[in-house]
């Protein structure tokens, strides 16, 4: 980010300027407030050539006319040269002056009112080399486009003042395009009547009609030609959003738990921002807000509520937030969901019904939870809360009993309580009991192999702490070899990361190395023994039930090394005994497998190349049939692939030497 102030702040030190560059990001990204409080300041604590530089910024927002512009021009400037007004606003260290107060100032100098005792101070009105303008929000304005940056290119061209445009082109595109769209269509549809075209079934009418709007109405076109005569360079504003929502949660820094809560769940939030598709900031802000009030009457009315369902409740207060502020979906899809037993029988029932509210209650589900589990997922009362802005008590405490009776900490498994909820929320007369039972678990190997790498971060921290008289060595022991057993029948974890992720607690990594790099062994043991599993699940169909091999394979094997797990000679004698078709369609498909997954299944080569052997092998004196000929001609693509793997070992080694 610093790399693009400095890009900014280099076009404004040149000494001789004919374009204006733009700032090009989505809506609710933060560009306004990038230029507010990094670049506008930066500018203006520049002195360059004895001359201190002064920024005019416009919002073009709801401008309707160009003359609109002008005055918002003439107001900003008027104001600035006010001797008076920049004394006080100096005595004040105020940086902006407040849109009510330039209405009281705008009057005043209507009426006559001035402490200069003239109205226009026309030496700093005619001078334009200690000046920027920014025009934020182009694509919110209610004047053409065109009009506005031809509008903008007189300061540009002629008066070379500095000017920075910041826009969300995205949205500008589909305004071109979309702009009297009903008058477009009926005059394209006109045209094509009288040329004869509306009756022609060379393509559908849709299309005419749409090619037809694009060649009369090509405002797209005009844009770029404009833009490129006006904007030298344009910056792509892409936020690292991971810093700034951590500058987000500074605002509840007066709510010690909530923070402390914030603070824990960074990756939550900033996993679930990323899986809602949209870089609105704007939007994170308020979900948070809104779950400020959320916890703050969880904690008030139900202080025991366990950590899982903290959890989800904020992952589903921003993914609601999300859903319906940033227009995605309309209101009524989660409308009609009166409690979380209705939102599971949908995701049920989605498999069967060719229903649209069961499909995107599906994909909104395995999007938003997914690798995150928890029994209960949907919260009526945040629901309305966020559609509604009404916080109803009476759904509120229904919610919450449910989840009191149907989430018992009591019934939880003691390891499980241990990773949903804050240890010290333990009380002190069954915390040794807890600890004890979970010890014995662990070394029977009855718990998922990613939890245990998990508790042993927790039983690390509760030995540094004394909270536990078991020695950083022994319980090393003891978690290894519980891990070797718990590999026998525990599954390949792939998010590795997110799920470590939500271990709240410091100073352990060290204690953790060795766990895990013997965590690592395990589960890439594990991940072969999925992949083999896999293998020997899907070659099955082949050569009777090819319909259900080609179905899998495209959907599970294009891109991992299923062939490293399957003997090369069963393969052989399933793939000789496909019809002619079929053995057509392998080749096919493992052709093109290779060319656009080369690196990803490159593990399996070596028996790529037996198979290759194990063909010709069998092919060597054979007499001349269609089926063998196909055979040859598998053999060869399979040699293709071979040396294509060949190149791409060569090409790497090369760049390894050049390193």
């Amino acid at each position: 980010m610093e790399d693009l102030v400095e890009s900014i702040l280099d076009y404004v030190r040149s000494d001789y300027t004919d374009y204006a560059i733009m700032i090009n990001g989505e809506w609710g990204s933060g560009k306004t407030h990038f230029w507010n409080n990094k670049i506008k300041k930066k500018i203006e604590s520049m002195q360059l050539n004895g001359k201190k530089y002064t920024t005019i910024y416009m919002s073009l927002y709801g401008i309707s006319n160009l003359e609109d512009i002008s005055k918002k021009i003439f107001i900003e400037t008027t104001q600035l040269m006010d001797k008076g007004l920049r004394k006080f606003m100096n005595e004040k260290a105020q940086t902006n002056i407040p849109e009510y107060a330039k209405t009281g100032i705008d009057m005043a100098n209507f009426f006559g009112v001035t402490q200069n005792g003239k109205r226009v101070d026309y030496e700093d009105f005619f001078s334009t080399d200690d000046k920027v303008l920014c025009f934020d929000d182009l694509e919110r304005a209610n004047v053409d486009v065109i009009d506005i940056l031809g509008y903008i290119n007189n300061f540009v061209e002629h008066d070379h003042i500095k000017t920075i445009i910041i826009c969300n082109e995205k949205e500008l595109s589909t305004k071109l395009k979309s702009s009297n769209l009903e008058m477009k269509t009926f005059i394209a549809t006109y045209l094509l009547d009288k040329q004869d075209e509306l009756n022609k079934k060379d393509k559908p009418m849709v299309e005419k009609i749409q090619d037809k709007i694009e060649h009369v109405f090509d405002k797209a076109n005009d844009y770029e030609r404009i833009k490129e005569k006006l904007i030298g360079e344009t910056f792509e504003y892409a936020p690292k959003f991971d810093y700034i929502i951590n500058g987000i949660l500074m605002r509840y820094e007066n709510n010690t738990d909530l923070i402390r809560f914030l603070r824990e769940n960074t990756n939550l939030i900033i996993s679930t921002f990323h899986k809602s598709g949209t870089r609105n900031l704007r939007i994170l802000k308020h979900a948070l807000n809104d779950f400020k009030k959320i916890y703050e009457m969880v904690s008030e009315y139900f202080p025991n509520t366990s950590n899982r369902v903290m959890q989800t409740m904020l992952i589903f207060t921003i993914a609601v937030s999300f859903e319906i502020k940033a227009g995605k979906i309309t209101k009524d899809k989660f409308m009609n969901i009166n409690d979380n037993e209705e939102y599971k029988a949908i995701l049920v029932s989605s498999r069967i019904l060719m229903d649209n509210r069961q499909f995107y209650i599906k994909e909104f589900d395995s999007n938003y939870y997914y690798n995150f589990k928890s029994e209960y997922r949907f919260f009526k009362f945040i629901e309305y809360y966020v559609r509604t802005r009404i916080f109803d008590m009476k759904i509120f405490k229904k919610d919450m009993e449910t989840i009191r009776k149907t989430v018992d900490l009591e019934n939880l498994p003691a390891y499980r309580r241990l990773l949903t909820e804050e240890y010290w929320k333990i009380p002190d007369d069954q915390f040794k009991e807890i600890i004890e039972e979970i010890l014995e678990e662990i070394k029977a190997g009855k718990i998922e192999l990613i939890d245990i790498v998990k508790l042993f971060a927790y039983f690390s921290y509760f030995s540094r702490k004394g909270l536990i008289d078991y020695d950083l060595k022994i319980l090393r022991v003891i978690f290894i070899n519980g891990m070797n057993i718990s590999s026998l029948k525990s599954s390949y974890c792939s998010n590795i990361k997110e799920e470590l992720a939500k271990i709240a607690l410091q100073d352990v990594e060290q204690d953790m190395e060795e766990v895990l790099r013997h965590f690592d062994i395990l589960n890439e043991q594990l991940l072969d023994k999925m992949y083999k599993e896999k293998a020997e699940e899907i070659i099955k169909y082949i050569p009777m039930k090819m319909e259900i091999f080609y179905e899998k394979f495209d959907k599970d094997c294009m891109c991992i090394p299923i062939f490293k797990y399957y003997d090369p000679f069963q393969l052989f004698q399933r793939i000789s005994c496909a019809s002619n078709e079929d053995i057509v369609l392998i080749k096919e498909k493992l052709v093109d497998r290779a060319n656009t997954h080369t690196k990803e299944i490159e593990p399996e080569i070596k028996n790529i190349k037996q198979l290759k052997q194990i063909v010709d092998d069998y092919l060597r004196g054979k007499e001349i049939t269609i089926k063998n000929v196909l055979l040859k001609d598998l053999s060869k693509d399979l040699g293709y692939i071979v040396d294509k793997y060949k190149m791409n070992f060569l090409l790497k080694k090369e760049e390894k030497t050049e390193e």
